[in-house]
């Protein structure tokens, strides 16, 4: 069963503690990132245009390293950025252990933490698990969805202070999905795996060999391009 689920839905309330949070935070983020700090950021204009301008029903994917827990939400403050409009901000995929303990913790998570939009996740559980539903269900509205990595004790829990911030937006990865599943399908046909959890077929008819190849090549690609970022930067 779904973690209060209720709370996290834009009509909860008619939609004013999101709304409050998010322009409370969104100030917070305006401030950290133009006020205490100097922050100046590479290909903005990709990142802003499709959070702003996707075609409907076309979800967003995206994926950030940064260095205190706090920089994100707060790296989204950077001029131009609609940092407190509720309806564009991310989801989040948030650790259940740590965020969702009990019920008030749940409810915070879900609405009013400083991140807002939390789905709980269960860490080792993969990737056929409830709240992964949740996360498909919105990606599939079309909504930006955002991984998140819970670090206690590994990260300052402050966000930079003085500091001059460089965000790097890389270019967008787009899948031609209809083409990687025949091409997993052509080239799953002589491997077989010992079963580890995945379902014998998927929802688009691929059997578990095939899942895993699909799997494979959007990881790959995900990984060369991020490869690419982290090369560009060390001769930047």
């Amino acid at each position: 069963m779904r973690k209060m689920e209720w709370a996290g839905r834009p009509n909860h309330i008619g939609g004013i503690p999101r709304r409050i949070v998010f322009m409370a935070v969104g100030a917070f983020a305006k401030a950290v990132a133009s006020l205490f700090n100097s922050t100046s950021v590479q290909n903005a204009d990709t990142l802003i245009r499709l959070v702003r301008s996707r075609p409907p029903g076309i979800p967003l994917i995206t994926v950030s390293n940064h260095m205190s827990t706090l920089d994100d939400p707060v790296m989204w403050g950077f001029k131009g950025f609609p940092s407190m409009d509720a309806k564009l901000a991310r989801w989040v995929l948030a650790a259940e252990d740590i965020c969702f303990k009990n019920a008030l913790l749940s409810y915070f998570f879900r609405l009013v933490n400083y991140t807002g939009k939390c789905i709980p996740i269960t860490r080792g559980a993969g990737i056929y698990q409830e709240h992964m539903n949740e996360a498909l269900e919105r990606l599939s509205d079309g909504a930006w969805v955002m991984p998140e990595n819970f670090f206690v004790g590994r990260r300052p829990p402050f966000p930079l202070w003085n500091k001059k911030i460089k965000i790097v937006v890389g270019e967008p990865i787009e899948f031609d999905l209809p083409k990687l599943r025949q091409e997993a399908v052509s080239t799953s046909r002589n491997l077989s795996f010992p079963r580890v959890g995945w379902p014998s077929t998927s929802p688009c008819g691929l059997d578990e060999a095939a899942q895993r190849c699909l799997f494979t090549a959007i990881s790959e690609q995900i990984w060369a391009v991020m490869e690419r970022l982290r090369d560009s930067l060390k001769h930047s």
